[in-house]
């Protein structure tokens, strides 16, 4: 059968109404599939250029590929939709550094790691879709279950990670750190990354907040984070984005109370429309934490506290919600009350972290690295979204052919919430199996439209 008659009987069994697990399992796979890479040819072509100026829609690339073979506790997942996340604008850009080195390091690691060695890298670290195949070993999922996959793919096999498996040392993340993501037809996942899929989404709603949900609820509900408890004051940077609109909702369903910062006035109308109260729009109050490359303004770090204790009712944040990096660090640290928390990941705005020690070590603040989530605290967070509390933040969804505008989007902030990426799914609205439920979360589910 040619490929693209083979892609399209892909499409139909797994769209069928009245589809069986058999009828999946039986289904005849196509050699080749759809996907969205950057190539390892590629890798110096933004030398020199500040981050700012480099464009995924120079470097991204849809491209035909060889179907992976599907090992022991693997699972192959027909991707109806997936969404675009902070690493593969990272992934496009080329930086911190190319990802084909995590790709060299993890291929010799085995012959089965070997597969994910290739001259092109598919991305894509969130997936709606349905199982197709599973290997030997994998009991619990089976061809025909419409999952999500979180990120995380661990090995297990030392010591370290069995208490907390981001403590793995051969910890990656999925679509970064390996080959075979979801922004793509077809996804290559280990059976450990696959929950559920919430009956009352669409798929590219269901796409959209495993990694963001999952890394808010680590960094802020978990133990391995801030610990968050009712009644505390959460500063949120980037309240409606990508990740902070996550961490804004698992806030408000907590007990405790958002600041949202944002950089709009539309923006903080989304924040308000979660039920956030209390909203600073840095952009109109025009926040300057540097006064140079090389130079933090320590007075804008008092004029922002001033202004956390005026919607706040006078009290400091326990919690700094923190992801933007370098440029904000330092802020974070000053602005958090005596014995709160900075609880950090991303650093989207710049790795290097300056801030002054004298307000972290004398008033025993800590600071709290996170990434990602292991399963446990990923299955926690897709259950909220499968019980209605906490809801998807999609924006807006693009074809897979056109991913690259979608990153390029993402790049230059010129998003709110997530970005989806319909694979398989010709059209949104698809996939839906609980109406009823989703009539009463409608209008939280269409938030960010």
């Amino acid at each position: 059968m040619p490929e693209s008659q083979a892609q399209s009987a892909l499409l139909a069994a797994v769209t069928a109404a009245d589809r069986t697990p058999e009828d999946i399992a039986a289904l005849p796979l196509p050699e080749s599939f759809r996907a969205v890479t950057v190539r390892k040819e590629d890798t110096d072509m933004f030398r020199g250029m500040p981050s700012a100026d480099k464009d995924p829609r120079k470097s991204l690339h849809v491209d035909e590929v060889p179907l992976p073979e599907v090992g022991p506790g693997e699972a192959l997942v027909a991707v109806m939709a997936s969404s675009v996340n902070y690493n593969t604008v990272w992934s496009s850009l080329f930086e911190p550094l190319p990802t084909f080195g995590f790709l060299e390091r993890y291929g010799r690691t085995s012959p089965l790691a070997a597969r994910h060695d290739l001259p092109y890298h598919i991305l894509g670290s969130d997936l709606s879709g349905v199982v197709l195949r599973t290997g030997p070993g994998v009991n619990v999922w089976k061809p025909g279950d419409e999952v999500v996959a979180h990120c995380l793919s661990v090995e297990l096999e030392s010591p370290d990670g069995h208490d907390d498996t981001m403590l793995d040392p051969a910890q990656r993340i999925w679509g970064f750190e390996t080959n075979f993501g979801g922004l793509a037809e077809v996804a290559l996942v280990k059976s450990n990354q696959l929950m559920p899929k919430a009956a009352h989404l669409t798929w590219e709603e269901a796409a959209a907040p495993g990694l963001v949900n999952s890394t808010a609820y680590r960094q802020l509900v978990s133990r391995n984070g801030a610990g968050m408890k009712q009644g505390d004051n959460v500063l949120i940077w980037g309240a409606s984005g990508g990740l902070g609109s996550y961490a804004t909702q698992l806030v408000l369903a907590g007990g405790a109370h958002p600041v949202c910062v944002v950089s709009s006035a539309r923006k903080a109308e989304v924040c308000r429309a979660m039920g956030a109260e209390a909203i600073i729009d840095r952009s109109a109050e025009d926040y300057r934490f540097w006064s140079d490359e090389d130079t933090q303004d320590p007075r804008e770090w008092k004029r922002f506290g001033k202004r956390i204790r005026e919607v706040t009712g006078g009290e400091d944040v326990d919690i700094v919600f923190e992801h933007p990096g370098r440029e904000t660090f330092g802020a974070s640290v000053y602005v958090t009350r005596r014995g709160g928390t900075i609880v950090t990941c991303a650093s989207t705005s710049g790795f290097r972290h300056e801030f002054d020690n004298r307000y972290l070590w004398m008033h025993l603040k800590r600071i709290v690295g996170t990434h990602f989530a292991n399963y446990r605290e990923a299955w926690e967070a897709n259950r909220l979204v499968t019980k209605g509390r906490i809801h998807p933040t999609l924006s807006r969804t693009y074809p897979l052919a056109d991913t690259a505008p979608a990153v390029h989007d993402v790049h230059g902030n010129k998003h709110q919430g997530k970005v989806g990426v319909l694979c398989l799914a010709p059209t949104e609205g698809l996939g839906v199996r609980d109406e009823a439920m989703r009539a009463r979360h409608i209008d939280a589910i269409n938030r960010f439209r």
